[in-house]
């Protein structure tokens, strides 16, 4: 049988809740709805750091951040490429591969793409407009939009690779990460319509941690001029005035997703046109979730639903049952050993998450993880002031601890707070507006979440994650 080829199509902080295959109420993604259509969507797919730079080379090493040595935001954290990745051992094994777009994982030196035939990358976030590249090692300034310019290059690089070898494609697009700039086709959309603002859009943050509250992310006082690109009409009262931000945010936001949503029909149009569908595993994902005004925020970082929660639709007609749906728990150090598994590859020993082949064949194998560990490092730096905190989701519940400490990470910021607790009971709450972690009714649960905690803790090898009871 012929090994398929891979086409990994990644955003950046597109949240579930912004597809319409994930049932959103603001948003239509039809092209994204195509993979989901034609394969499976999981529901409960996780990254283990919401954060762009961690999020992405954990996908690429099949470990957690604090064994990739990713833990914060490059330029705090820079990626030693000269460790084991995915697309080196395909290299290898005869794959053609290829990553264009967003790396964001340092450039220059050991932090240049390693174990790919071809790379063309933007340094750092990119731009939208007029975007610099660095292709091979060389700079150089395209003119176009971000978003269209990566799938031509895309779809050049299919149209000219060998058609004797299988291929690994990465195509990573830079939107919707902030600040939102749409192109010109799309810059009209929603002119005249009023954007749906979640359920807790004016949450107060009470009866929860301190985390929560001090957090900079609030669409009313932390978004700047600039994201905003226009200044508010004069008079407006304080609730006015963060509608009108949202509108304003939300909008830009949705008009850069519909960009890319019709790129990526330009990608499976290829695929279609070229005889490629039936070989051809289809990936879109997010390399983490973001908050569309749920708590009033925007950005990610938090261990909270829209943040954690990464969008993952896949289509492989030869494995994947049509419109089919998955809740199992997957998380993004799944994606390496699932990428070998298809190729046909042993799967490292020390790769720290497994291969969800069989998920994607419909069937859960034994064992399989029913919680995940999740830690974000970068206490109150990155300008945004979310406290360092790590915790334990499972199909219910979300236990976090807010340890309150900078420790060693770089980016973070040395200002100590109380260590604090937070569990949410998602089945009873799941827009997780009251944690319930000092309940006498849950002190069993708490009990053995701790317990969950600490043993994922040990099994991940994170020795440096702090305790308290």
């Amino acid at each position: 049988m012929r090994r398929p080829n891979v086409l990994f199509i990644m955003s950046d902080d597109h949240g579930a809740q912004a597809m319409s295959c994930y049932g959103s109420r603001i948003n239509e993604t039809p092209h994204i709805d195509r993979i989901a259509q034609g394969g499976v969507r999981f529901d409960n797919c996780f990254c283990t750091n919401s954060i762009c730079t961690p999020s992405r080379a954990t996908i690429l090493t099949g470990k957690h951040s604090h064994i990739n040595g990713v833990r914060c935001l490059a330029p705090f954290d820079w990626m030693d490429c000269r460790q084991w990745s995915f697309p080196r051992d395909l290299q290898r094994a005869g794959y053609q591969t290829a990553v264009i777009g967003k790396w964001h994982l340092g450039h220059g030196g050991v932090s240049d793409p390693q174990g790919f035939d071809y790379w063309n990358v933007l340094p750092g976030q990119g731009l939208y407009h007029n975007p610099e590249f660095i292709e091979m090692g060389e700079q150089k300034i395209m003119p176009g939009y971000a978003t269209d310019l990566i799938t031509d290059m895309c779809l050049d690089w299919l149209e000219h690779r060998s058609k004797e070898r299988p291929f690994c494609l990465l195509c990573h697009h830079k939107a919707p990460h902030r600040r939102w700039e749409p192109d010109a086709k799309h810059a009209q959309m929603y002119e005249d319509i009023e954007i749906p603002e979640p359920d807790n859009f004016n949450d107060d943050y009470a009866n929860r941690a301190g985390a929560a509250a001090a957090a900079t992310m609030r669409i009313e006082r932390d978004l700047r001029p600039d994201d905003l690109k226009q200044d508010p009409p004069p008079g407006l009262s304080p609730q006015e005035l963060k509608r009108w931000k949202y509108q304003r945010y939300i909008k830009d936001y949705l008009r850069c997703v519909a960009s890319i949503d019709d790129n990526v029909g330009r990608m499976l149009d290829y695929l279609a046109d070229k005889g490629l569908e039936e070989d051809t595993i289809v990936i879109y994902t997010s390399d983490q979730g973001f908050f569309l005004g749920e708590h009033g925020w925007f950005d990610k970082r938090f261990m909270y639903e829209e943040s954690l929660r990464m969008p993952l639709v896949v289509r492989y007609p030869q494995e994947i049952q049509p419109g089919t749906v998955n809740d199992e728990i997957a998380l993004n150090n799944d994606f390496a050993p699932t990428f070998l598994d298809y190729a046909g590859l042993d799967i490292p020993d020390d790769l720290q998450g497994r291969s969800i082949r069989p998920l994607l064949q419909g069937r859960t194998p034994q064992h399989w993880q029913t919680s995940m560990y999740y830690r974000y490092w970068m206490h109150l730096g990155g300008g945004h002031t979310v406290c360092a905190h790590y915790g334990v989701r499972t199909k219910r519940y979300k236990l976090i601890y807010y340890y309150g400490e900078a420790l060693d990470a770089p980016g973070a910021v040395d200002e100590p707070r109380s260590p604090e607790w937070e569990l949410f009971d998602l089945d009873n709450d799941p827009m997780e507006m009251h944690s319930v972690y000092d309940d006498p009714a849950y002190a069993e649960a708490v009990k053995e979440l701790k317990a969950e905690l600490a043993r994922l803790r040990d099994e991940v090898k994170d020795d440096s994650a702090p305790w308290t009871e």
